[in-house]
């Protein structure tokens, strides 16, 4: 079993900044890609930013210059760094993990559960 555990979202001005930290455990022989998505009201999910075991990052254009993500290996983590939120970065958050559980042979995608995030104007 292989569990998601994010956290960090919440309520903020526009011009503010949240972090969001997604933890993967459980049976996890090896990890891939990290990253988030969101999803906004009305709207399909969409990429925010991945980042791949090398250290290789990739970015929407609507959050380049603004998002950070980064990930720390040795705790099953990826955090999302998010300064100069403007109130169109309201969204469900979800992180992204493609791993390979223990005692499987293939990469598979595991979600978090989700954690909201609303800028005011």
């Amino acid at each position: 079993q292989v569990q998601l555990v994010e956290s960090g979202g919440g309520l903020v001005q526009a011009g503010g900044s949240l972090r969001l930290s997604c933890a993967a455990s459980g049976s996890i022989f090896s990890i891939n890609t990290m990253g988030w998505y969101r999803q906004a009201p009305g709207k399909q999910r969409e990429l925010v930013a991945t980042m791949t075991t090398g250290g290789r990052s990739n970015y929407a254009d609507a959050v380049k210059g603004r998002f950070t993500v980064s990930r720390d290996n040795a705790k099953n983590t990826v955090y999302l760094q998010m300064n100069s939120l403007k109130p169109e970065d309201t969204a469900v958050y979800y992180c992204n993990i493609n791993l390979i559980p223990w005692r499987d042979s293939q990469l598979r995608d595991y979600w978090g559960q989700g954690t909201q995030v609303t800028v005011s104007s």
